[in-house]
């Protein structure tokens, strides 16, 4: 997936998943791929937008999500946990995850 996700009028939720990687890539584009194509078929799932990672190895990822049920059962899957536990261990030198209920949006198109 690219680009802006096209979202449903709010309310709705979005997790913003900002990290900064360790060296090499280790497995992680694959498990990224995997990750969004799992989250994708998920209940609530509602979109995704991925920035490029800077020359500091900076990136982030804002999923959108119509509950924070549906973000839960997200966080609790059990293909999703073994990514989880891979960024701690291997893949990330650090990241900050935010939960956030967007009451109102816009959108902009040529």
């Amino acid at each position: 997936m690219s680009g802006i996700a096209k979202t449903p009028q709010p309310p709705y939720y979005a997790v913003i998943f900002t990290s900064e990687r360790t060296d090499g890539d280790l497995g992680y584009g694959a498990m990224a791929d995997k990750m969004v194509e799992l989250a994708s078929s998920q209940p609530g799932f509602l979109g995704v937008e991925s920035s490029n990672r800077d020359e500091e190895r900076l990136g982030i990822t804002v999923s959108y999500w119509e509950s924070l049920e549906a973000i839960r059962n997200w966080k609790e899957h059990s293909l999703h946990r073994v990514a989880q536990e891979r960024g701690k261990s291997t893949w990330y030198s650090k990241y900050a995850l935010r939960v956030c209920k967007i009451e109102r949006d816009s959108y902009f198109e040529m």
